[in-house]
């Protein structure tokens, strides 16, 4: 067998992660073990939907459940900047900071407190690798300009773009760039010249996009990807379902 290079994908998904992604990393580290090879994680950290970074929790005494997320500094930034262009309030960081011990054990409080990122991406990433979640495991982030201009050209993409004093992810079609309000309503932004720099793929070209560059031999799939990921772009990839977890939208916290 070639190298293996066992990957999954996954947004920054909330300051402690989503089990979800911890079950991908169980999953890889389980074919690890079975195959050999190296573990890469390709982290969409260009994806600009705020819900993302939702992140649930349970209060240790009443057992309820709370959701928290970052706060965003404008309406502008919360809806269309990419995650690795949301800024970290500090009032935010010191605000949830006290939360925290209502709903975690004392070393994640510690973890976060020490965790001082400008963004959102960086922030996630941080606590990840804090949490020990990322030991050995190779990150590639869908952000970097290297990386970008590594990829393949795909037909439907996303342009970062200057607007209003942001930096904000909108769609290219047909010559124009435009933000999605919701439903059926879109904005057009004024555009720059731009290249592949700029450009992050959609949800349908994203995994061929990643692929031209990992190059990946074993994919890591969860239960959305398996429906959306046209496999016929990578026929020469094994894709393996992520393993099961209880409250699969939940933070992971334990360690």
């Amino acid at each position: 067998m070639e190298h293996p290079i066992i990957c999954f994908g996954q947004q920054p998904c909330g300051f402690f992660p989503k089990r979800f992604l911890f079950a991908k990393i169980l999953t890889a580290r389980r074919i690890q073990k079975e195959i050999g090879g190296e573990i890469v994680f390709f982290l969409h950290d260009s994806d600009h939907d705020p819900r993302e970074t939702i992140t649930k929790l349970r209060d240790q005494q009443s057992n309820r459940e709370v959701a928290l997320n970052f706060q965003f500094e404008n309406r502008i930034q919360r809806q269309f900047s990419p995650l690795y262009a949301k800024r970290v309030l500090l009032e935010w960081h010191e605000k949830t900071a006290r939360q925290l011990p209502n709903y975690v054990q004392p070393s994640l409080v510690e973890h976060f407190k020490q965790t001082k990122c400008a963004n959102v991406a960086d922030f996630c990433l941080e606590m990840y690798g804090r949490m020990e979640l990322l030991k050995g495991v190779h990150v590639e982030r869908s952000s970097a300009p290297q990386f970008r201009a590594r990829a393949v050209a795909v037909s439907d993409y996303f342009v970062d773009q200057r607007y209003e004093g942001e930096i904000v992810r909108a769609r290219y079609r047909n010559g124009k760039l435009l933000l999605h309000k919701g439903a059926n309503r879109f904005v057009e932004i004024p555009g720059e010249e731009f290249g592949p720099e700029q450009i992050s793929p959609t949800r349908d070209t994203r995994f061929r996009w990643m692929q031209s560059v990992i190059r990946c031999t074993h994919y890591v799939a969860g239960a959305s990807e398996q429906q959306y990921i046209n496999k016929a772009d990578a026929p020469n990839v094994k894709f393996v379902k992520r393993d099961e977890i209880s409250d699969f939208d939940k933070a992971y916290t334990e360690l």
